[in-house]
């Protein structure tokens, strides 16, 4: 599997996650778009809180942090909220929706 963006062809494992980080605008709508996401800015936040966690640690939080995370700028944020917007798992598709490579594991920090 490959996301086309701009004529270029991207690399993806076979789950659809990119296997380099991305950070460009134009790779998020692709990827929305393939997952069935229509975005909006509450999507965006969550993609730039994203971004900002694997450029700081190396890797995305789990989903217990990214619920405490997200909370910080988003006050009433729940675990339903997050799945209604990243419906196949708040954790994982919004790694694949921000351009970042597939999260391993439970870990996390």
């Amino acid at each position: 599997m490959s996301y086309t963006v701009a004529g270029n062809e991207i690399e993806t494992d076979d789950d659809g996650y990119l296997m380099e980080p991305d950070y460009s605008d134009e790779i998020v709508t692709v990827i929305a778009a393939a997952e069935g996401i229509e975005l909006t800015p509450k999507h965006l936040e969550v993609v730039n809180y994203m971004r900002e966690q694997y450029r700081e640690h190396g890797h995305t939080p789990n989903f217990r942090n990214m619920l405490k995370g997200v909370g910080e700028f988003w006050p009433e944020v729940d675990s339903k909220t997050l799945y209604d917007l990243f419906p196949t798992g708040p954790a994982k598709q919004a790694a694949k929706v921000a351009g970042l490579p597939q999260p391993y594991g439970k870990g996390g920090y």
